[in-house]
């Protein structure tokens, strides 16, 4: 059988880059059970309330729900248990020293495989104040608004 080539996303955080402000992105990849790998290609997976924390120098994500795999036996994986995440000690240290800093957190942006290796994308955010978030809906709509204006005119002139 080939080996996968390319990208196939399994689950993104949507509400994430609006809740949040996005300073730093990494790739990590993750350890898994063969439960969770066949779950995943299946493409079930929630990102939703999952996290990202740094321990004894080590990173883990925390709160992703990964379904059971139906054709499991007893030797199933937990849905949410804490999985660990494999980045370069340095990355890790970088994210810590960000983290302890205050008012960051470490949250997934998307969960996929690259080269039929499991991936998920984190980012260090900071969240947003509800005055930031409306500011950015109003930016988008005046663009779409501009966007929609410019083409209407284009297509009047042709």
């Amino acid at each position: 059988m080939p080996r996968e080539r390319g990208q196939k996303v399994v689950a993104t955080n949507r509400k994430a880059r609006h809740d949040y402000l996005i300073e730093d992105t990494f790739e990590a990849g993750l350890v898994l059970y063969g439960t969770e790998v066949k779950a995943l290609r299946a493409g079930r997976a929630s990102l939703v309330d999952g996290y990202g924390f740094v321990e004894n120098g080590e990173a883990w994500l925390d709160a992703v729900h990964i379904p059971e795999y139906s054709q499991g036996t007893w030797n199933n994986h937990a849905p949410r248990r804490k999985r660990k995440m494999l980045l370069h000690k340095a990355q890790i240290l970088k994210i810590h020293n960000k983290i302890k800093e205050g008012g960051y957190t470490l949250i997934p942006l998307s969960l996929y495989f690259s080269d039929g290796n499991a991936k998920v994308e984190l980012a260090i955010a900071k969240g947003k104040r509800e005055y930031d978030k409306r500011q950015t809906l109003r930016e988008r709509q005046d663009r779409r608004e501009a966007d929609r204006a410019m083409s209407s005119r284009r297509h009047l002139g042709e």
